[in-house]
């Protein structure tokens, strides 16, 4: 890198080459950008370390492609219909009916339903 220094009457300047500037300028928005992934992981560290839920990718890829989340839950915890409509204080065919999108479930079944496969209420809804 080439830098000349020239004094002006408001004090010294820096003048370099534009490839010699644009490319300070790449390394100062890399660094940036680590700085930022680095905070992103510190956070997501500091909240697994506080018993953040932690589930699969595959889980995850269900859920974004639209999967009713009870069902996905469900099968990730390895429950059939019956253990978890028992364990949420409802009916195999309530449960059914949530999971085939036939009733949407009051937030108390929901709340159930999330404490029975011990996961935050806010994934089912």
């Amino acid at each position: 890198m080439n830098v000349r220094f020239q004094k002006t009457a408001t004090g010294e300047v820096a003048i370099l080459s534009r490839k010699d500037y644009e490319a300070l300028v790449a390394k100062a928005a890399e660094a940036d950008e680590n700085t930022g992934t680095a905070r992103i992981v510190a956070r997501a560290r500091k909240e697994v370390a506080a018993g953040a839920l932690l589930f699969p990718k595959e889980i995850a890829d269900r859920l974004a492609k639209g999967e009713n989340p009870v069902r996905v839950f469900r099968e990730w915890r390895g429950m059939t219909q019956q253990k978890l409509a028992l364990e949420s204080g409802i009916t195999q065919s309530y449960l059914s009916d949530i999971e085939t999108g036939r009733r949407g479930g009051t937030m108390l079944r929901l709340r159930g339903i999330s404490n029975a496969l011990k996961i935050p209420l806010d994934l089912l809804i």
